[in-house]
């Protein structure tokens, strides 16, 4: 309910029914907050590579990224790196089969192998991110050249 600023009594329309005098409107509602365009350019060509390959292949289905140069290569280039990695695995995989012959020397040299791609493999994944959140284009020689065919 609203009072006359005036006279102090009650007014239920636009004027006051004792002094005569307009009542003002209700305060205005505060205005909503500026709609976000989303995530800048470099935090979304870093977060192409957080999730492996899911992250790059949600980067190039979600609608305001998926136009975007900058973001569409780093999307496939993790896509690209991450096909690659597995495929690695896999090779790496066969072959300590038949390290594991060769009694001690292969299990030792099979752990090695392993642990060096795995060190390998989370360095790449820091670095693409570290060089991508600073806009920093970085172009891996196998897999570059494909992503930067793709945008």
């Amino acid at each position: 309910m609203a009072y006359c600023v005036h006279c102090g009594s009650e007014v239920t329309g636009r004027f006051c029914a004792s002094c005569g005098a307009p009542v003002e409107g209700p305060p205005p509602l505060p205005s909503s907050p500026p709609s976000l365009s989303g995530l800048q350019d470099n935090v979304a060509s870093a977060l192409c590579y957080l999730l492996l390959i899911l992250s790059g292949v949600l980067f190039l289905v979600l609608e305001p990224y998926n136009r975007n140069r900058t973001v569409r290569f780093h999307a496939f280039q993790s896509i690209f790196v991450w096909v690659g990695i597995v495929v690695l695995s896999i090779a790496f995989s066969i072959i300590s089969r038949f390290w594991a012959m060769i009694p001690f020397a292969g299990w030792i040299i099979s752990g090695l192998v392993w642990s060096a791609f795995g060190v390998g493999v989370f360095v790449l994944w820091v670095a693409l991110m570290y060089k991508a959140y600073n806009r920093e284009k970085w172009i891996l020689p196998v897999v570059g050249p494909l992503a930067e065919k793709q945008v």
